[in-house]
């Protein structure tokens, strides 16, 4: 992170990063993406299930190890999270370096990965603003202390493909990671005042803290929107995940055995997990 993103994250609550992949792992990526959007959506109603804390019920995939909720269809959104374990195409982001400079520069002391999904939203979904009043939740706390950023909770949006507004582009109201208020416009991300809605090219990434208002346009294209969300906070903190809320990160022995010591470091919260 430079010093003028550092300024510019603290400022706004969020950077746009051009030029995050390279274009052979932004294909690879997007073809993954593609893979298991076509496998999820056939098997997101069926059994097993397992309940979120939140209220959302997700199918639990034995096969392929991932959580997906949502519906294919004209204004919704397929969330699948624990994509990790569905293919090893998505281990390029495990320790991903340049994303570990931005997120070592805001998250103290030693961060973990808490949060993996991607989000597929179709023609006429949008994504409701969330976020953005300090006592909301402590999770998303933002401080700033020791001369330095301090953030509880940040994500990364990598996109593999362009999006812009009429495509249901990602919305940020800058400054409000640090409003002690709740919104009183309500949560509408098209009319909400001081919306921003931020175009990208594939490649691409958005990193912002959770403490920030936020969400996404609705899609008016006719092309389905997909995005790739990978979420870090402070090493005790356990995953964020909504299927596995506040459990251990949920991650197969299959996908542990392909991933080096550091990758694994990356999941583990707590020394009595994974031995």
């Amino acid at each position: 992170m430079t010093e003028e993103e550092r300024y510019e994250f603290d400022r706004n609550g969020y950077v746009v990063i051009e030029d995050m992949l390279p274009p052979e792992e932004t294909a690879s990526l997007k073809a993954a993406v593609d893979r298991l959007e076509e496998h999820a959506a056939a098997r997101v109603d069926r059994p097993p299930r397992k309940k979120s804390p939140w209220g959302a019920e997700y199918h639990a995939d034995e096969d392929l190890g991932y959580h997906v909720q949502g519906e294919r269809a004209e204004g919704k959104t397929l969330i699948v999270e624990d994509f990790w374990n569905a293919d090893p195409a998505f281990d390029v982001l495990v320790g991903h370096e340049r994303t570990l400079e931005y997120v070592r520069a805001v998250v103290m002391p030693r961060p973990t990965v808490n949060n993996s999904e991607i989000r597929i939203r179709y023609t006429g979904n949008a994504s409701p603003h969330h976020g953005g009043s300090r006592g909301e939740n402590h999770k998303y706390r933002y401080n700033f202390a020791s001369e330095r950023i301090d953030c509880m909770m940040v994500r990364m949006i990598y996109f593999v493909h362009d999006n812009d507004a009429e495509g249901g582009a990602f919305t940020v109201v800058p400054g409000t990671h640090k409003s002690n208020l709740p919104s009183p416009y309500g949560n509408d991300p098209d009319s909400e005042p001081g919306t921003v809605s931020l175009e990208v090219k594939a490649g691409w990434g958005i990193f912002f803290t959770e403490a920030l208002r936020h969400g996404g346009r609705t899609n008016r294209s006719d092309r389905v929107r997909k995005t790739i969300h990978v979420g870090y906070g402070p090493y005790w903190m356990q995953s964020q995940n909504m299927a596995t809320m506040d459990e251990p990160p949920y991650i197969t022995e299959a996908t542990r055995a392909r991933w080096s010591e550091d990758q694994r470091q990356l999941f583990r919260s707590w020394p009595e997990h994974w031995g």
